[in-house]
């Protein structure tokens, strides 16, 4: 099943009839290769019928793609100028987009997209990142989310997806990888986009995994954010602000004059389900 849409106009003729430029203070930069696009809504899987929660759709272009691809969708854009092109998209789609005007920081999303929906969303560089981390750092796990097809500078995808050791790794890895599965599923060259930035991006997708027993969100966040805010200090230095820490580090077998960027994803779960 697809969600086929009647013949429509290019995205480039859209923007110009609709006044349409990307607004810097909004972190935007329209994505306009349909073929592109088509690729990244087919990043999720089959979603004929499946509910998708898109963020900033801006003049519609990866909306179109994710209708296509028999997708509702429900889109949160708190730029006006986007209102009515979104709008004919809608019509044009019989009623599967739901656009909310709205700043996507502020509201309860699993309200609005419902559980079970996929999040899909070529991110505004602004709030990507504080975006993402919500999502992966709730309480309720698996999430209410079934998956996450997002787009990122490509230096924040390198380091969602980061191995211990690299300069890439650190808090932003832990937290995408102890009960989840981030890859880069693509890489998007800044000439695709509409103005083009000044960093090449990439496709992140994060599908949910099983959270380890015995240990918390809360604990992981404590324990990532004071080892890795003094990421050159030795453990038994950086983790001197989390109660018992430091002393736990010899129970579970790790030695306290490493450093955070040294510890695998593993080591920090043991280390959290000690002091738990």
């Amino acid at each position: 099943m697809s969600g086929a849409l009647p013949d429509l106009p290019p995205l480039r003729e859209v923007i110009a009839r609709h006044g349409l430029s990307a607004n810097k203070a909004l972190g935007q930069n329209f994505l306009l290769d349909g073929q592109l696009l088509d690729r990244i809504a087919r990043v999720p899987g089959d979603l004929s019928g499946q509910t998708v929660y898109e963020v900033g759709p801006g003049p519609g272009g990866l909306t179109r793609a994710l209708l296509g691809a028999g997708a509702k969708v429900v889109a949160v854009e708190r730029d006006d100028r986007c209102m009515a092109a979104l709008a004919e998209l809608n019509q044009a789609s019989g009623g599967r987009l739901r656009v909310i005007a709205a700043d996507a920081m502020k509201i309860d999303e699993r309200a609005e997209a419902g559980d079970g929906a996929h999040i899909a969303s070529n991110l505004p560089y602004n709030v990507g990142t504080a975006l993402f981390v919500r999502w992966m750092t709730l309480d309720a796990w698996p999430p209410w989310w079934r998956s996450l097809t997002l787009m990122f500078q490509r230096e924040v995808a390198e380091r969602i997806v980061a191995k211990p050791g690299t300069a890439a790794y650190g808090r932003l890895a832990v937290l995408a990888q102890w009960r989840a599965r981030p890859v880069i599923a693509m890489n998007v060259h800044r000439s695709a986009f509409v103005p083009p930035p000044k960093v090449m991006s990439a496709i992140v997708h994060v599908v949910p995994g099983e959270q380890p027993e015995g240990i918390s969100i809360g604990i992981i966040e404590a324990l990532t954010a004071a080892a890795f805010g003094q990421r050159r200090k030795m453990l038994r230095q950086s983790l001197k602000g989390v109660k018992g820490a430091v002393e736990t580090l010899a129970i579970v077998g790790i030695d306290p004059e490493r450093r955070a960027e040294t510890l695998s994803v593993d080591e920090f779960v043991a280390l959290g389900r000690a002091l738990t």
